[in-house]
């Protein structure tokens, strides 16, 4: 029998027979985790799948059909020595050589002579001999066939291991395999089959970790698989990869500038750029630098391309001339639309091409929002733009040449920030250039070197010649950086200077409502910015009861919250549940694997909401996946009330629509009060309506005089505070607000200072 030995590291496991100076073997228990340890896990799973055995969960037992072919080859006889062992392994495992039964049987004998000296009686020994027996034909001749080889067979087992497991695997350790076992929870378990540690080794490593959550052998399995999905998609892989900014200085412009040869002189790499500049240094030589820039490009021979506020999108004739088919999988689809990618000139070109194009849509892939067909059509137009500037970029390319690409105003989408991303691990200078402060480009970027600086300057082509230079007078100038130094940190905004927000609901005693009611969101409290975002206080209250029983300054209280940016509800419900709604039937295919699918929505000649800033309705969009994820309103994952929600959300009355239109989020907000003094529990319709209004920053009050259930029934839980006010009255008839007057319902401050206010007086 071979010995085990302790491993110098875990490449240990991976040397040859003859590599191997003691001719020992190994078996190792791991119960933590490392990226060291992932990689030897892929690599050892690997090596078990090809030369031996892979364990994912407990070895059956024998079962009936087993033992009975068993008996009939072997017969049941048994005795306790090595001659006999052997000569059965002869029969029942013929393809063994004399070493691998000689190496097995004494395994064998010896695991059983140390059941024998436990105590355990022959019947027990002979239903191990057979358990081990059976086990050895059904799940390890491959193993037992490869003993003595240079490529040591090697068992993974996953789990906490049972005794007789154990034994058996030991039997085959001992005769000449490497064993690993997996244990995600610990040593507990193993250890109470071999309390000392006889017969394996626990694996000890600096920096090990409890192993992720999610871990596992079929996990593994399937990220090998993925990665050799991808090395097909990657095909030949160039000889040649980029080195991207590291040979910068951080001159911006000035190192751009830099000769090629200069830059490095490694073969293995071609030397670019990838820099965004924002701001200007100087705004008085600014446009002066940019056009002795390319002049100096030009006169180097370097190859220029120059972009102004847009990336032209594919016209309809470059798309067609990309051959494409329909796809159900993304490696399909990847390796089909790299296809398109041809260039004669150079091979090792047409490589980079392709990796890059590669690297990028897997990128891609890996964001919450992107299906197969967004995917698609976004390989597409890398494609469609690639054909569209190879020729200016990369016309008789050659070693260690370098073109570059100046996009002046920054990325104002995905897909141009995708183009940006594939051309920079290209032989390109990639220069994106914001000289206005108040654009923002979109695109990141790991690989991305960004220049800062504090001027702005408003500029929306690039000076490729004199005549061509547009700037703005100083007197414009001079009138952003006051917008700039006026609205930076000032607490004074500019309209609709924001486009998102965070809702926050107030908890306020009931006196304060009135205060807060007509305050700007600016001064309310918790109001923030955090990370160009509103967080935006908003009240959402059910008032119920009437103060005093006093029916007459009730509804004077109630017109008090009537302003002009405020949608009164007099009649319950205020959408009927049987009122038309022409998004209904479009709201499945609005709604896939929990994800709302906005860009088809968008696209849709339904689409109410395209009149809307597209901020608003990107915003719009994120509440009301929010509403859906959080499950707001009972029935949303159960009943298809989720769809319900989508065709209420998009078919919102035509007022309400045109107070969203004019939000803004550092100012009054729009408010909807809802009277209902009836025992009518609003609809469905209503509810959704409620819950989503409050999550793009509605100010909502109820009121209800009879202190009825009402909004409640549809709600998942309690969204929206309740103040109790007095006591409860019935079958009220709401007023006409705009010939209900104030002045005899007010209250003198005397009255209210000591508490001699008439039967009429408000509090609020």
């Amino acid at each position: 029998m071979l010995e085990h030995k302790k491993i110098r590291n875990l490449s240990d496991y991976f040397a040859k027979w003859k590599d191997r100076q003691n001719k020992e073997v190994y078996f190792y228990r791991i119960n933590g985790y490392s990226e060291e340890i992932g990689e030897f896990i892929k690599k050892y799973y690997d090596a078990a799948r090809r030369t031996g055995v892979v364990l994912e969960g407990k070895i059956p037992n024998p079962d009936e059909k087993n033992l009975a072919y068993y008996n009939e080859i072997m017969g049941m006889d048994f005795q306790m020595n090595l001659e006999f062992i052997t000569s059965s392994l002869k029969k029942w495992l013929p393809r063994m050589n004399d070493f691998q039964r000689q190496c097995v049987a004494a395994s064998i004998y010896d695991s059983l002579n140390s059941m024998e000296k436990a105590g355990k009686t022959e019947n027990m020994l002979k239903n191990a001999y057979i358990k081990f027996m059976c086990w050895l034909y059904y799940k390890f001749e491959r193993v037992v066939n490869q003993l003595g080889e240079e490529n040591i067979p090697k068992i993974l087992y996953e789990g906490y291991i049972s005794h007789y497991e154990l034994m058996l695997i030991s039997i085959l350790s001992n005769a000449g395999c490497d064993v690993v076992i997996l244990q995600y929870e610990g040593d507990q378990g193993y250890l109470k089959v071999d309390p000392t540690s006889s017969l394996s080794e626990n694996l000890q490593m600096d920096g090990l970790e409890a192993f992720p959550q999610d871990f596992c052998l079929k996990k593994v399995r399937s990220d090998m698989e993925n990665e050799m999905n991808k090395e097909r998609l990657y095909k030949i892989r160039p000889r040649i990869g980029n080195c991207t900014n590291a040979w910068m200085k951080g001159k911006g412009l000035g190192d751009l500038r830099e000769s090629i040869t200069e830059r490095g002189n490694d073969a293995r790499f071609f030397y670019n750029g990838f820099c965004r500049i924002h701001g200007v240094e100087d705004k008085f030589v600014y446009e002066n630098e940019l056009f002795q820039f390319q002049q100096e490009l030009k006169s180097a021979k370097r190859r220029l391309v120059i972009v102004n506020e847009e990336i032209p999108k594919p016209t309809p004739n470059e798309i067609a001339e990309i051959k494409r088919s329909h796809y159900t999988k993304q490696d399909q689809m990847i390796l089909d639309l790299a296809g398109n990618i041809k260039y004669t000139g150079d091979i090792e070109l047409q490589r980079m091409m392709n990796k890059a194009f590669v690297d990028v849509l897997l990128g891609e892939a890996k964001k919450e929002d992107v299906n197969l067909n967004k995917l698609t059509n976004q390989g597409v137009y890398l494609l469609c733009w690639l054909k569209r500037y190879m020729s200016q970029l990369f016309s008789n390319w050659k070693m260690p040449e370098i073109g570059c690409f100046i996009y002046m105003g920054g990325c104002k989408n995905n897909n141009e920030a995708m183009f940006m991303s594939f051309l920079a691990r290209l032989p390109v200078d990639v220069l994106i250039l914001c000289p206005d402060l108040n654009i923002k480009c979109c695109l990141k970027d790991n690989l991305l070197y960004e220049v800062h600086y504090s001027e702005s300057l408003s500029i929306n082509r690039y000076p490729e010649e004199n005549a061509q230079t547009k700037i703005g007078t100083v007197a414009y100038h001079a009138e952003r950086e006051l917008d700039s130094l006026m609205y930076e940190d000032t607490g004074i905004y500019r309209n609709q200077q924001y486009g998102k927000a965070n809702v926050i609901n107030l908890q306020t005693m009931y006196e304060e409502i009135k205060i807060l009611w007509n305050q700007e969101l600016k001064y309310r409290p918790n109001f923030r910015i955090v990370d160009e975002a509103v967080n935006i206080p908003v009240i959402f209250t059910k008032v119920s009861g009437v103060k005093n029983g006093a029916v007459t300054p009730y509804w004077g209280l109630v017109k008090e919250f009537i302003t002009e940016d405020t949608i009164v509800v007099k009649s319950v419900p205020y959408i009927q549940s049987t009122a038309p709604n022409p998004m209904k039937v479009f709201s499945a295919e609005f709604f896939k694997n929990g994800k709302l699918q906005k860009n088809k929505i968008k696209n849709h000649p339904k689409y109410p909401y395209s009149i809307l800033r597209e901020d608003m309705q990107d915003f719009m969009f994120q509440k009301l996946q929010i509403m859906i994820e959080q499950k707001l309103i009972k029935g949303i994952g159960e009943n298809g009330t989720e769809y319900s929600i989508i065709a209420q959300v998009l078919n919102l009355p035509k007022e309400i629509v045109r107070l969203i239109q004019k939000f803004d989020f550092t100012k009054k907000n729009p408010k909807l009060v809802y009277i209902n003094t009836s025992e009518t529990m609003i609809s469905l319709e209503d509810s959704i309506l409620v819950a989503f209004l409050n999550l793009i920053g509605f100010d909502i009050l109820f009121f209800v005089p009879t202190g009825y259930q009402s909004i409640e029934k549809h709600f998942n839980k309690k969204l929206m505070e309740e103040h109790q006010i007095g006591e409860y009255k019935y079958d009220l008839q709401v007023p006409d607000f705009k010939s209900l007057t104030l002045n005899r319902m007010r209250t003198s401050w005397r009255d209210k200072i000591f508490k001699r206010g008439n039967e009429y007086g408000t509090g609020l």
